[in-house]
């Protein structure tokens, strides 16, 4: 009986003939493996930078002044909001502008001298006293708007980053995360930021003991530790909750009881009149 070669099983010593195929998928497959555990322990991720792309699209279209708008400040306890506008002139747009949070302080302040020097920029301003007043949503997005009125040359469209647009004379477009998508809002966002920073660090020297030139306001256990000891300032926001804890504590004169609307109490009916029934009514 003759048996058919191919049939027979390779010896065990034998090189397999797909070998270097194999060889080739265990390795890719340890490169992906490797690259997901390099993502899982942190490894730097590379990240688009903002594009001047949809300016350009509208400029195709005639649509010219084109600005961005961004703030900075809604999460700290302490100091005002503060919010650019800009329009970058697009044939002098200065290089490595970029979402204020991926720069570093070094980076913002040289970005920021150039844009100022190349661009139309306005700032607003929102106090604390308006934030208080109106709540930190809302005193954002007056000093955006405050920001865009106040630009040199009035936009036909503006950007703005977030969810909410803004009531203003021309189209806004708002776009989620568009600090590090569109390139007139980076550049605001770097402007804002700046700005405020600097701000904090005057009132700084104002306020010596909370470390304000350090975190610019923000709720870090340095902040807090300093709320507990010190009690709030004048530019701490009142309705935050770890500054109204600091003030229950410091300044307990200062709270309002609050009133509690579920409480039940008694209430004493007395019955003066009586009414007499006429017995040739039939009653």
């Amino acid at each position: 009986m003759i048996r058919d070669k191919s049939t027979r099983k390779p010896a065990k010593d034998a090189p397999e003939k797909d070998a270097p195929k194999k060889d080739a998928a265990k390795k890719a497959a340890k490169g992906s493996a490797v690259k997901a555990a390099a993502g899982r322990q942190g490894a730097i991720i590379a990240v688009a930078s903002p594009t001047f792309r949809r300016e350009r699209a509208l400029i195709k279209r005639g649509v010219w002044p084109v600005a961005g708008c961004d703030e900075a400040g809604r999460g700290p306890l302490a100091g005002p909001v503060v919010a650019a506008a800009v329009i970058l002139d697009p044939d002098r747009i200065p290089r490595g502008i970029d979402d204020s949070k991926r720069l570093t302080a070094e980076e913002r302040e040289r970005l920021f001298d150039k844009i100022c020097a190349t661009a139309q920029v306005s700032v607003a301003v929102a106090s604390r006293s308006r934030i208080d007043r109106d709540n930190i949503l809302r005193a954002s997005l007056w000093a955006l708007k405050r920001a865009v009125v106040a630009l040199p040359d009035a936009p036909r469209h503006v950007f703005v980053d977030g969810r909410d647009r803004l009531d203003t004379a021309c189209d806004c477009e708002a776009v989620i995360g568009g600090d590090g998508i569109v390139l007139s809002i980076a550049a605001a966002s770097i402007i804002a930021k700046v700005t405020r920073d600097r701000l904090m660090c005057a009132l700084a020297q104002d306020c010596p003991g909370y470390g304000f030139e350090q975190h610019k306001g923000y709720a870090v256990p340095e902040h807090l530790d300093a709320l507990d000891r010190l009690g709030p300032t004048i530019h701490h926001r009142s309705f935050f909750a770890p500054v109204a804890a600091a003030r229950a504590k410091h300044m307990p004169w200062t709270v309002e009881p609050v009133r509690d609307l579920f409480a039940v109490t008694e209430v004493e009916v007395q019955v003066e009149a009586s009414v007499e029934i006429d017995a040739s009514a039939g009653l």
